[in-house]
């Protein structure tokens, strides 16, 4: 019988490990992919991708004990040699290969995408189609990597914040939002639906832990096929009890932004300077009314007011345009939304019960944020959901919560795909969708 006594210790080393060691001249062991090897006669470089990025081997007829033949793009290898210092191999350092063990081997001859250029020069459906693989390119990569940052830092300020995660189901009776938008399934003989929003069960929980924040996928049956809409995407939501009014959650919104900036600077800066990327400064965000940003905006550009109820996307770009013009800043809160535009929760402003105690957060022209101010007292949200001609049925679990008594409250919605692509440039949600599911997609 043998003991598990924690995490084995291994001979191959990281990048990391071997920037932080001082082992120029050493003897070191590395593992990786074959990345693409250039062979310029009796000298040729093989470059390994590791998860930390990648790394130059240098391999020298008569030094290397094996066969450059023997090696092709692809290969899980092994390698043994002797740790060097040279500025123009990625990272700085170099390995003089000694020695090779092939771990596997590819069975397709070639690979359906030239993963090793700097840029990948294909098609968005290409790049979907063969997923998996598009994804070892060295830039493509670096966007999942920011948007590991961008959750990691939405999580870590949270919990500096006195928030608790929570884990809310997605399979439900009836949906936070209603409408027609819903992925309707047989659940058991009985009528089910994919949930919109984790609203109802995160508005419940703060009535347990005051502040709670879930990270998870959320589904709309909308048949949208537009370059900002996805039929599942990952929802980063939060909630807050003890709130003095709808400002405290834009606040807490404000914060977390610095937080991420800051964050990614710091730990994330070699795929910032992959991407070429900027980080925007958050130092201070403007907020400004739904009717009021309207009407400046129709002004300023002569754009015609078609709904007044809602923003249409090319009125979003006229907003980013014009809080970057007029403050200097890639973000802009919008906000007290027409009621008519908002879910049945949402707590109408006592000023003017025409619009609500709500906001958008709208990142170079593009909606990314939506939260607001909830209605906390049970029968204020029975008039409410009267009012809107809906049915308590399936709401029955989530009144009774407020029955028994809730504080003041409110949250948000952040849109993480969207939030990605804006920060790292792309004009297309997909790009920043590790798989995405649309009106067409269903795999990979």
């Amino acid at each position: 019988m043998e003991y598990l006594t924690g995490v084995a210790k291994k001979e191959t080393l990281e990048i990391s490990e071997l920037l932080a060691g001082d082992l120029a001249g050493q003897k070191v062991k590395v593992n990786g992919a074959v990345h693409t090897i250039r062979d310029m006669g009796t000298v040729a470089f093989v470059v390994l991708r590791k998860r930390e990025g990648l790394l130059q081997g240098v391999y020298e007829e008569g030094i290397a004990g094996f066969d450059l033949k023997d090696l092709r793009e692809a290969d899980a290898v092994e390698i043994e040699g002797t740790l060097e210092k040279n500025e123009k191999a990625p990272n700085g350092i170099e390995i003089r290969m000694e020695s090779l063990r092939i771990l596997s081997e590819p069975e397709a001859d070639m690979m359906p995408l030239a993963i090793s250029k700097w840029k990948l020069n294909t098609s968005l459906d290409a790049k979907l189609n063969y997923r998996p693989i598009a994804l070892r390119n060295v830039r493509e990569r670096a966007k999942f990597k920011l948007q590991e940052g961008i959750t990691r830092a939405f999580r870590d300020f949270l919990y500096e914040q006195g928030f608790t995660e929570i884990h809310t189901p997605k399979i439900g009776a009836k949906s936070a939002e209603g409408g027609a938008n819903l992925f309707r399934l047989d659940y058991f003989h009985r009528p089910a639906v994919l949930q919109q929003s984790p609203q109802l069960y995160k508005q419940m929980m703060v009535g347990v832990f005051d502040r709670v924040f879930e990270t998870a996928p959320v589904f709309r049956a909308e048949k949208h096929n537009t370059k900002r809409h996805l039929n599942e995407y990952t929802s980063l939501d939060f909630e807050m009890g003890y709130i003095d009014g709808f400002e405290d959650i834009m606040a807490m919104e404000t914060g977390f932004l610095q937080y991420m900036m800051a964050m990614l600077a710091k730990d994330y800066a070699k795929e910032l300077k992959i991407l070429n990327i900027t980080l925007p400064d958050v130092s201070k965000i403007p907020a400004v009314r739904f009717d009021e940003i309207k009407q400046k905006v129709s002004e300023k550009y002569g754009h015609k007011m078609r709904n007044p109820f809602d923003l249409e996307p090319e009125e979003e770009q006229l907003i980013g345009q014009y809080a970057q013009e007029e403050w200097g800043s890639d973000f802009v809160f919008v906000t007290h939304y027409p009621s008519k535009k908002r879910p049945f929760y949402a707590m109408d402003d006592p000023a003017d019960t025409r619009y609500t105690l709500s906001f958008d957060l709208l990142y170079k022209g593009m909606e990314i944020t939506t939260g607001g101010q909830r209605i906390h007292d049970y029968k204020a949200l029975r008039e409410k959901i009267a009012a809107r001609g809906m049915e308590e049925e399936g709401l029955e679990h989530y009144l009774d919560t407020f029955k028994h008594g809730m504080p003041p409250h409110g949250g948000l919605g952040i849109g993480l795909e969207r939030l990605t692509m804006k920060l790292v440039g792309e004009d297309n949600v997909r790009e920043t969708t590790l798989f995405p599911r649309d009106l067409s997609r269903l795999e990979p």
